[in-house]
């Protein structure tokens, strides 16, 4: 299925086949590249966090598989984000702006590839996000990102959702290519992109936002 253009889409992240958080983008472009989607600050959001008000990133692993988890409201409080996800492979590309709007680097988010649902009144992305990233900056110089997490939690596999480490690292290194080479999107392909200003910032979560996943 594809996207019109301007149409809002939920892009959700589970773990364990659990809704971990949900993010209301807008579709900028689907076509045979990939889809290209847009994360307007101020976004109503949904995280996943301990019922003791801690993220997962403020804990060791071993104590976050212990504690009971829900979902809260959030709001998107940093620059608009671009999120490129790729007609191929295992990953998607955000390009992170400056306060003024201004493209400061791309973040490669390793996650197995999308499943797309449309519901009719309401449409989304699926996605595992494998934790492992990569940053890269303008001039395509590039580093890992989270090696520490990942290893930690590839420690507890019966809590884990990757199954396969190896080829989340595989997937980063082709990546790693692409950046290095400054093929397509690290080409400046988007770098100066500018949200169509009529796009209504989405304020509260749609309803059927919490639907079961489509993996």
């Amino acid at each position: 299925m594809s996207f019109e253009v301007g149409r809002p889409v939920l892009y959700r992240n589970f773990s364990a086949g659990r809704l971990v958080n949900v993010r209301p983008c807008r579709v900028v472009s689907d076509d045979e590249r990939g889809l290209l989607l847009w994360l307007a600050r101020g976004s109503a959001m949904v995280i996943e966090v301990a019922v003791d008000g801690r993220g997962v990133r403020d804990m060791p692993f071993t104590e976050w598989v212990t504690l009971e988890h829900e979902l809260i409201p959030v709001t998107w409080s940093g620059p608009g984000i671009l999120k490129f996800l790729p007609a191929s492979g295992e990953h998607s590309v955000w390009f992170f702006r400056s306060p003024e709007g201004d493209f400061t680097n791309w973040y490669v988010n390793l996650e197995e590839r999308a499943i797309r649902w449309d519901d009719g009144d309401l449409a989304g992305v699926d996605v595992v996000d494998q934790d492992l990233d990569v940053v890269a900056a303008p001039d395509r110089t590039w580093r890992w990102k989270d090696e520490d997490e990942f290893a930690e939690r590839l420690a507890l596999p019966e809590h884990y959702w990757v199954p396969d480490p190896d080829e989340v690292w595989a997937e980063g290194r082709r990546v790693i290519k692409k950046i290095e080479a400054g093929e397509f999107p690290f080409d400046g392909t988007w770098t100066d992109f500018r949200p169509d200003p009529a796009w209504p910032v989405p304020v509260e979560m749609p309803a059927g936002w919490d639907r079961p996943g489509a993996r």
